[in-house]
């Protein structure tokens, strides 16, 4: 088929998206455009869109660093840390070396002591993420958002507005409806794309620095799978996979391919990869600003919150809409918060919604494919 041709250039075309961005960064900074570094979803990125700073996630989802970084952190910690500071430390990170400010979240314990350490290299703000969301913890919420906008007016030597905010939460939005309705092609059965397509896709907008353009691209992208689905549909019927847990990058992207290699399609990732952090609109008719952007920030299902009722609220509805047949919750080794959430999430999804369920525990590197791909394929053939 001609789109069969077509489409992997387009994925390429997303996949290239942080290469290019490499070079982007480095003209944006030739310009005098602050680029701001950031690790997490939590981080209100329409505070930077409205003062006109870019921003970027940081290299953080490769083992190329963990050696560098093990001379300083200890061995046993979450790779996603070891990786980030080990590629702040050794400048092999384009993204950190032209980043004139890292925001950082206390998202849990392993992160926010090594941004101690990763402030040594480059200024550094940590935002202090409650615990829990009560009101407490919202109206602390609440305040970190304004001191941050305090923090980059000072660091920046600008004004950031409340019209330029609600401008920004405007453009955010629509990237995040965007995004939405990409993602959301997963619906359909048989799938139009497979779950690598929709990841590549996915990981390649966070490298984007012109959010505004991402709408349009993924609108054409949408429209052309679209099409070609209508005419003749390429895939044929299997299991349907749902991928939780911490947040995939291209080292992780070892467990999509074990389960479509294996037998199965991943048609949605509720992480923080995919509809965790979009699932929700900030309130553009909310006349308080803050009170809006801590809303939806706040409202992210991540596993250090505690009690977490919004993981298991997305998890429930997506796994309907979305005609789950099984759930796979990918951890990262040592991540302590998503690993000790698994019980409840296997009893979620096997007592409340009556599928399987598996844990795949796995870091950034190549040395467990081949068991990863014997349990993948015993999963599936259950299925």
């Amino acid at each position: 088929m001609e789109l069969q041709k077509e489409l992997p250039d387009i994925f390429e075309t997303f996949g290239e998206i942080r290469r290019n961005s490499f070079m982007v960064a480095k003209n944006q900074k030739e310009k005098d455009i602050p680029l701001i570094g950031v690790f997490c979803t939590y981080f209100p990125q329409e505070l930077a869109l409205a003062m006109g700073a870019s921003t970027v996630s940081l290299c953080a989802s490769s083992d190329e660093t963990i050696d560098d970084a093990e001379q300083d952190l200890p061995r046993n910690l979450c790779p996603l840390i070891k990786s980030s500071y080990g590629f702040a430390k050794t400048d092999k990170c384009p993204f950190f070396y032209f980043s004139d400010l890292v925001i950082g979240e206390t998202t849990c314990d392993g992160k926010k002591k090594m941004y101690e350490y990763l402030s040594e290299f480059k200024p550094v703000h940590v935002m202090e993420l409650p615990n829990s969301q009560s009101d407490d913890g919202f109206k602390l919420w609440k305040n970190e958002i304004i001191k941050l906008k305090e923090v980059l007016e000072e660091k920046f030597n600008t004004t950031i507005s409340e019209d330029d905010i609600k401008k920004a939460i405007v453009i955010k939005n629509n990237e995040r409806k965007s995004l939405k309705e990409f993602y959301e092609l997963g619906k359909l059965d048989p799938v139009p794309i497979t779950g690598t397509d929709i990841f590549k896709v996915l990981n390649g907008t966070t490298f984007e620095f012109n959010k505004e353009s991402i709408p349009n691209n993924l609108n054409t992208l949408i429209n052309k799978i679209k099409e070609e689905y209508e005419l003749s549909p390429k895939y044929e019927k299997k299991p349907r996979i749902l991928i939780t847990g911490c947040p995939l990058g291209t080292a992780t992207e070892k467990v999509i391919k074990a389960i479509e290699e294996n037998g199965a399609y991943v048609v949605a990732f509720e992480n923080c990869s995919g509809a965790k952090a979009v699932d929700e609109l900030v309130d553009e008719s909310n006349p308080d600003i803050y009170d809006a952007l801590a809303k939806k920030y706040l409202s992210i299902g991540c596993s250090c919150m505690t009690p977490n009722p919004n993981r298991i609220k997305l998890l429930d509805k997506m796994i309907d809409e979305y005609k789950v047949d099984a759930v796979i919750d990918v951890i990262l080794t040592a991540c302590h918060t998503y690993s000790v959430e698994t019980l409840s999430i296997k009893r979620f999804v096997n007592s409340k919604k009556n599928i399987p369920y598996m844990s795949i525990e796995t870091d950034f590197s190549i040395s467990d494919i081949g068991q990863i791909n014997t349990r993948m394929a015993a999963f599936i053939e259950m299925l």
